[in-house]
């Protein structure tokens, strides 16, 4: 696939831009329920700006970390495997960049190790901190396989997400339970169809 891979404010030598203060951050969510049309200062609602705050700290938590800094890690396969290594399966939620409403899906992700291995939750843990932004699913399909291939070197790197996003169902069409699916190849997954076709029927064959 051709989707980009991103670089972000402050991970990439890039200048960031001025953060806004917890209370700004707050101030904001306020506007927003007046603009929805209902009032912050009711009883149900005065708390609302700073729990909006604190759960957006955790949903946004990818920011504040370089899932390169996750892989710094890994570990020569001594016993000689060098087979395919699948973690699939692998729950997420993130929330579309267009809209900021969640993408619910399940990342499947394979690699092919040449001599080095990851930690099994490595893989796990790179897929929430993508999830962890706004994303399109396309892009976030090939920053998981680049930062992979990247960090361990390997024969070959695989990701399959399928996910449904809540700007279909939630608005516009409103098409409940359409699920999209991107692919990300990389070396041998890349180059050889039965590398692919193997990959995609160990997904297929739960």
């Amino acid at each position: 696939m051709d989707a980009t891979v991103r670089s972000f404010p402050g991970l990439a030598g890039q200048e960031k831009p001025p953060r806004p203060t917890r209370e700004e951050a707050q101030a904001a969510v306020e506007t927003l329920i007046r603009w929805a049309g209902d009032d912050p200062r009711r009883e149900g609602l005065i708390e609302t700006p700073a729990r909006v705050v604190r759960a957006y700290e955790e949903i946004f938590a990818g920011y504040r970390i370089d899932p390169a800094d996750v892989l710094v890690r890994t570990f020569e396969e001594v016993s000689g495997y060098d087979d395919m290594v699948l973690v699939r399966d692998i729950d997420f939620v993130s929330h579309c960049e267009h809209h900021m409403v969640p993408i619910i899906g399940k990342a499947h992700v394979a690699y092919v190790p040449d001599g080095r291995v990851l930690g099994l939750s490595k893989i796990a843990r790179v897929v929430d901190l993508y999830a962890r932004r706004l994303q399109t699913q396309e892009a976030m399909t090939e920053e998981v396989a680049a930062i992979i291939d990247g960090a361990l070197a390997p024969r070959g790197v695989a990701v399959l997400i399928e996910a449904e996003h809540m700007c279909m169902s939630m608005r516009g069409i409103r098409t409940r339970g359409a699920v999209t699916t991107t692919s990300a190849y990389y070396g041998v997954f890349k180059d050889d169809k039965s590398e692919r076709d193997r990959f995609l029927s160990m997904i297929l064959h739960r």
